[in-house]
C-alpha cells in the first residue's frame, strides 16, 4: 500500500511492480487527489482508511519525497497499526551484508556496496551510489546521482542533493542539507545547509525547526 499520490509515488509504484509485487491501495491526505488514478490505481482516501487496511496484513510504503513529512506520516501510520515493507528496483546493485530498513526505497541504477546500513524510510534515488561501511540514518534522501564514499555516516532526516558527493569517512549531521553538486570534504554539523565545492555553510542558513 502506498501513502502518497504525487510524482514520487509513481516511481515507487513502478518499483513495486517491477520487483514482482502489486499495489493494493493508494492513499493520500490531500482530498483533491481522491478518486484520481495513479499509475492505474485509484486514490482511495486518506489516513482515516489506514486502520481498516492494516487488518489485511499488507505492507505500507510512505511515498512522500519530503523527509520530515515522510517520517512524520510513517510515525502516525505505525501508531495506527501499519507495518512497512521495502521497495528495491531489480536494476539496483545491493552488496553483501547490506541492511535496508523498513519503509525504504532503492531506485533504478543505484549501487549500495557491502556492509552498509540504510535506515528506515530512506530514499536512495535514481543512479545514486553508496559505498562500503556507510551508515545512513532514518528518513534520509540520497538524491539522484549522489556519490557517498566509503565509511560515511549520514544523520537522520538529511538531504544529500542531486549529484553531490561525500568524501570517505566524513559525517553529515542530522537534519542537514547538502546542495546539488556540492562536494563534502569536511564533517557537516547537524542542521547545517552547505553548498559548493568544497562544501561551505550558507551564511545565515540553518535547516532547523
Amino acid at each position: 500500500m502506498l501513502f502518497g499520490a504525487g510524482g514520487h509515488a509513481k516511481v515507487v509504484a513502478d518499483i513495486v511492480e517491477r520487483a514482482g509485487g502489486r499495489v493494493a491501495a493508494v492513499l493520500d491526505d490531500d482530498a483533491r487527489r481522491h478518486g484520481r488514478m495513479l499509475m492505474g490505481y485509484p486514490v482511495g482516501g486518506g489516513s482515516e482508511a489506514v486502520p481498516g487496511l492494516c487488518a489485511s496484513g499488507a505492507k505500507f510504503l510512505v511515498a512522500l519525497g519530503d523527509n520530515r513529512t515522510r517520517l512524520a506520516v510513517a510515525t502516525r501510520l505505525a501508531g495506527a497499526g501499519a507495518s512497512f515493507g521495502t521497495a528495491i528496483h531489480p536494476a539496483a546493485v545491493i552488496g553483501r551484508e547490506v541492511v535496508v530498513g523498513e519503509g525504504s526505497v532503492v531506485m533504478a541504477g543505484t549501487v549500495v556496496n557491502p556492509a552498509t546500513r540504510i535506515g528506515r524510510h530512506v530514499i536512495v534515488n535514481t543512479g545514486a551510489s553508496i559505498d562500503h561501511d556507510c551508515d545512513i540514518g532514518d528518513g534520509v534522501h540520497v538524491a539522484p546521482g549522489c556519490r557517498v564514499c566509503g565509511g560515511v555516516t549520514v544523520g537522520a532526516g538529511t538531504l544529500l542533493g542531486v549529484a553531490s558527493a561525500v568524501l570517505p569517512g566524513r559525517r553529515v549531521g542530522a537534519g542537514a542539507v547538502v546542495g546539488a553538486g556540492a562536494v563534502v570534504t569536511e564533517d557537516v554539523p547537524d542542521g547545517a545547509v552547505v553548498a559548493g565545492s568544497p562544501a561551505r555553510p550558507l551564511r545565515g542558513n540553518v535547516h532547523g525547526d
